[in-house]
């Protein structure tokens, strides 16, 4: 009979340890040791991969040098979705675990089966642990997608799983969820730390050796972090987070970790009754078309990874009935925010101190990028004077404390995006101005170096 022992398991890092610990030695939180059934001598049963793609890999691995390596070059499979293939760094890397998390109901589900439906003379797996196959039937039939290499598994363990794997052989495999699943290895509920491990362990496995790309969809906790130990995100090559505001159309597939590419890209999704759209232009989209003049209202060149992004920025400033002013935003750093309300009080004598200030990204979207900070401040004095700033203007520059504005990265592609979407001016920093070609662009890039020229040039 095999021997179990007992092993308690941090629920946010997954340090192991043989007895319960008040605060974790790994990530120094509190009360979040767990005990569970470690089954450990039957180890040895697991599923091999050896012969599964007609190759007899290597087993007694020795030390040889750097140069004896051979490193053969895989071609990427690229897929139907331009946006994935961009997240990705190009395509799906073969022999790659990738981790997809998102809040429920936000459309991973729907996502990677239509990816998987797009994907023609590529054998699938779909392999569900949460829904019937009715239920995954309807959903394609609602996608309006067929493919005849598209292959369904509705199943939890993971040894039924390998044993199915290995009859089909399929190129590439989408698993939903890993909470769901449940290694027999393992003596503990599915979901557990122990077992998010040893089952992304085993699929990490598989996608080693035998060059099969995986797809982990995961769960998210109510604090916005990926469910399960932190050592999961180590274990995969790469991490996307699929987020969005459920009120919103348009989701956001972002990479957080590749080991492939940049980890800089972002897609942009549209979610209709077809199932995900991507969305090829998303500044056209993402700016409101009006009619009317309205203050508090700018536009900001961004970049979002390799992308250029057009964003509107709606600011609305008014007089504090309260004692103590309110700060609100949506999409935008609050610190920041209160940073931009600290320099305009102290180095353009506006007085915000006594003035209510609500700030919103239009879209649903979340901007890190600095280059906002002038539309921010624009839309700010525009809603604070209540004078309209021309639809035809665009602003991209970062704003120091001491009122400076300072210089930002890529320039010419922000300048470009602008001009083709019908800008007739763009407002940047002066220090952006070396190297800055003025003739090859259509548009008026107007340079200026301090908050109060801004000023001046807008509301005088």
């Amino acid at each position: 009979m095999s021997k179990i022992k007992t092993a308690f398991f941090c629920q946010s890092c997954g340090y192991e340890s043989t007895k319960w610990v008040g605060k974790c030695p790994g990530c120094q939180q509190w009360n979040t040791f767990v005990e569970e059934l470690v089954q450990k001598e039957t180890k040895g049963g697991k599923t091999g991969w050896t012969e599964y793609n007609g190759t007899t890999p290597v087993t007694n691995r020795k030390t040889i040098h750097l140069n004896e390596v051979i490193a053969k070059e895989h071609p990427r499979m690229v897929t139907g979705d331009d946006e994935l293939n961009r997240v990705l760094g190009g395509g799906i890397v073969p022999g790659s675990l990738v981790l997809v998390a998102g809040e429920p109901g936000i459309g991973k589900s729907t996502l990677f089966l239509q990816i998987g439906l797009q994907l023609k003379g590529v054998t699938t797996l779909y392999i569900s642990g949460e829904e019937s196959e009715q239920q995954i039937k309807m959903r394609a039939d609602r996608l309006n997608a067929k493919n005849d290499d598209f292959y369904l598994l509705t199943e939890t363990g993971t040894q039924t799983i390998f044993s199915e794997i290995k009859k089909l052989k399929p190129q590439l495999i989408i698993v939903d969820s890993i909470q769901t699943l449940q290694s027999p290895f393992i003596d503990s509920s599915a979901g557990s730390v122990s077992q998010i491990r040893e089952c992304a362990a085993e699929f990490q496995q598989f996608a080693k050796e035998t060059d099969t790309p995986v797809f982990l969809i995961g769960h998210i906790t109510k604090e916005g972090s990926i469910a399960g130990p932190k050592i999961l995100e180590h274990m995969v090559d790469t991490v996307l987070q699929f987020e969005g505001d459920r009120h919103y159309a348009y989701r956001i597939l972002r990479t957080l970790k590749n080991r492939f590419g940049s980890t800089a890209e972002l897609g942009i999704y549209q979610m209709n009754e077809t199932g995900m759209t991507a969305v090829t232009n998303p500044s056209e989209i993402l700016i409101t078309q009006k009619e009317d003049q309205l203050s508090g209202i700018a536009i900001a060149a961004t970049m979002e990874g390799q992308r250029p992004l057009l964003i509107e920025t709606q600011a609305l400033v008014t007089q504090s009935v309260y004692g103590t002013p309110q700060r609100t935003v949506s999409g935008f750093d609050l610190r920041r925010m209160q940073l931009l309300l600290a320099v305009l009080e102290k180095r353009g004598g506006f007085h915000f101190g006594v003035k209510d200030v609500f700030l919103n990204i239009a879209g649903g979207l979340k901007v890190e990028d600095p280059s906002i900070d002038l539309a921010v401040l624009s839309a700010l004095l525009s809603s604070y004077e209540d004078v309209s700033i021309p639809h035809s203007i665009c602003f991209a520059g970062e704003v120091g404390l001491s009122g400076e504005i300072r210089a930002v990265n890529r320039i010419e592609q922000r300048i470009a995006e602008a001009e083709k979407l019908g800008f007739e001016k763009i407002i940047v920093s002066k220090y952006n101005h070396k190297g800055l070609a003025k003739q090859r662009f259509n548009i008026q890039v107007v340079t200026m170096g301090r908050v109060d020229e801004l000023y001046q040039h807008l509301f005088q």
